[in-house]
């Protein structure tokens, strides 16, 4: 029997401080990975050890949270930004630039904020408060459901809008420039509702969160048969 695909997923911050000393995160997004047939695990926020979390993960999960911040990007903060931890911060982009290069093979899936997390590393840019330009931004919060629709071929993307024509949003940022990455979904007022690296096997950005909806099943089946190493070392 083959081993099941080591899957890491990142992990929030009480109160969004390192200082807390807590970590946090949604317990669905590892239930949706061991239904699937995957081991999840969580990974802690060190940036020394990504070069062995790239190595020794057969997939990750950049998950949801808060806000970004974007002045290491050179776009000024926003006023109402909620950020989320720099030490998180540091550490996911540290492992986006890891699996970018040696690693590229290893599949990458961002929720939320770690679509906005994989278009500021590919040198995109947000829209950092969704009221100030959208005056139906509350469809786009607290859980309510939308339309998407495909404006690129993304079997990966195509398959789950099947399954679920409706999806689940929570966010108040959008990405506004997905820089390197392609655009491959949006919904009918044009945010940006899926990005993708069609160069590598699966590194896909979701502003939904499919971890929320249980028809979303088949989507993690194939996102948890896309880790599946060729050979495992023993």
């Amino acid at each position: 029997m083959s081993a099941k695909p080591l899957i890491g997923i990142m992990l929030d911050n009480k109160d969004d401080s390192f200082s807390s000393n807590k970590y946090l995160t949604a317990m669905t997004y590892s239930q949706r990975v061991s239904e699937a047939g995957g081991l999840p695990v969580h990974l802690s926020q060190n940036v020394s050890l990504v070069e062995d979390y790239a190595h020794a993960c057969d997939g990750f999960i950049f998950t949801g949270g808060n806000d970004p911040d974007t002045r290491p990007f050179g776009e000024p903060l926003h006023p109402k930004a909620r950020l989320i931890a720099p030490e998180r911060q540091a550490f996911e982009l540290a492992l986006l630039d890891t699996l970018a290069h040696a690693h590229a093979q290893k599949p990458v899936l961002g929720v939320c904020l770690g679509m906005q997390m994989m278009a500021l590393h590919a040198g995109g840019k947000l829209e950092q408060y969704l009221p100030d330009v959208m005056a139906n931004a509350a469809s786009h919060a607290n859980d309510q459901l939308h339309q998407v629709d495909m404006v690129a071929s993304c079997p990966w993307v195509e398959s789950m809008l099947c399954d679920e024509p409706k999806v689940c949003s929570y966010h108040r940022q959008a990405v506004a420039d997905s820089g390197k990455m392609r655009v491959v979904a949006k919904s009918p007022d044009g945010v940006i509702e899926a990005i993708d690296d069609p160069t590598r096997k699966y590194y896909i950005g979701l502003q939904w969160h499919p971890e929320r909806v249980i028809i979303s099943q088949r989507f993690w089946h194939a996102f948890v048969a896309a880790c599946q190493p060729i050979a495992r070392a023993t």
